[in-house]
């Protein structure tokens, strides 16, 4: 009977909720949108994509880049004036006037809580004289980082040709920014009036329009986009104990049901890696790997060790999978520097190659044979001659 009733409950769990149970290690989320990533934010792993390197619109998504580049290049204390462009920008905006002042911090708040698109155009203006400019500055950066297939047109998402990312380039972009404390204050205030902190300028009062904070235990970020070339698009990120992670998902939809699939998507897919992933040490840095011949020098061994530390996460059958690969030469010649890259750890999982890991010399090693002993006696009687002058001439 017992056997009975929890099988009743488990289909009943199931046709409710079919894209919400995980039955095995194996299972996927299921997600509407047409390119999506799970990411790693420590190791950058990814956990489960679907046409992750497909460029997509991105929409305001796009703020995210225009947002960490002005923290990086400008001083929030700075005063911004609002140009006739910028005032012009469509809604989503903060109604900013031509000839208006406000200071870059607040803006950034606009910005990233709102998806304020005249502050996205005034902040540009002011970081690189020119929105084309700051664009330009922004596509570089994602050069940067790693993100390849980026091309910002726009400071604010808005569709414009050949403005377009991936979902794993804006995830890059996202691990990259969420190092940055101001930007990550930035995001997670739910409310605020500008000035900030009082002063001669215009007051706004300001709304994270991010729900996921609201709506997903350890939600922290990022930030929301719609266009309609884009279609709905969401970067969401989480936390949960020791693990970090980013999603991205892009042409959720269109129209009212696209607005709410982009969130479902996201729970699904961060739901899905705290599910079925945990942080796992790997290897540690300085910890000691294996000693390899050294050749003219009186030590004859070098010790090694590895020059980072490893920590991913893992699925609860991976830990069993892992092993790790010494490519390493039969012997050495000194001298030797102690932190000296001597060889590398081919870290796998089953057959994949996840990390590559250097192997460094644990201690310096002199160089020992006939040329280096003849150099040191010769060094040492130049020494005692010089030292003999000395003498001779104070006597």
């Amino acid at each position: 009977m017992k056997k009975m009733i929890c099988w009743i409950l488990l289909i009943l769990l199931l046709f409710l909720f079919p894209n919400e149970v995980y039955s095995n290690e194996t299972a996927v989320p299921k997600v509407n949108a047409q390119a999506a990533i799970l990411m790693d934010y420590e190791s950058g792993r990814i956990l489960w994509s679907k046409n992750e390197k497909e460029p997509k619109a991105m929409a305001s998504t796009t703020k995210i880049m225009t947002c960490i580049l002005a923290l990086e290049k400008g001083n929030l204390l700075e005063e911004v004036t609002v140009s006739k462009r910028a005032a012009l920008a469509p809604r989503v905006k903060m109604d900013l006037h031509t000839g208006e002042k406000q200071r870059l911090e607040d803006l950034l708040y606009a910005l990233m809580l709102e998806s304020a698109n005249d502050a996205a155009v005034a902040i540009a203006e002011h970081i690189g004289g020119s929105v084309e400019d700051f664009c330009s500055m922004m596509t570089e950066k994602a050069k940067e980082i790693g993100a390849t297939d980026t091309v910002f047109k726009t400071p604010n998402g808005l569709d414009l040709e050949n403005h377009h990312s991936t979902a794993y380039d804006l995830a890059l972009i996202t691990q990259y920014a969420l190092h940055n404390a101001t930007f990550m204050e930035i995001i997670n205030t739910r409310q605020i009036v500008t000035p900030k902190s009082g002063g001669k300028y215009k007051s706004y009062h300001l709304a994270n329009k991010n729900r996921l904070l609201s709506e997903l235990q350890g939600a922290n970020g990022v930030k929301t986009g719609y266009t309609g070339k884009a279609g709905h698009c969401f970067v969401g990120t989480a936390k949960r104990g020791e693990m970090q992670l980013i999603s991205v998902v892009l042409a959720s939809g269109w129209g009212a049901v696209g607005k709410a699939q982009k969130w479902i998507d996201t729970k699904r897919i961060l739901e899905y890696g705290f599910v079925h992933y945990s942080p796992f040490q790997i290897l540690h840095e300085g910890q000691m790997v294996q000693s390899i011949p050294v050749e003219h020098a009186r030590e004859k061994k070098l010790s090694l060790c590895y020059g980072n530390s490893l920590r991913l996460p893992l699925r609860e059958q991976e830990r069993e999978q892992i092993r790790i690969h010494f490519v390493l030469p039969e012997s050495i010649e000194a001298p030797i520097s102690k932190g000296q890259t001597i060889g590398t750890g081919k870290v796998f999982i089953k057959d994949e190659l996840i990390r590559e890991i250097p192997l460094v010399a644990v201690q310096s090693i002199e160089r020992h044979d006939f040329s280096t002993s003849l150099q040191k006696i010769m060094k040492s009687w130049l020494m005692i001659y010089k030292h003999g002058i000395i003498v001779s001439e104070r006597s």
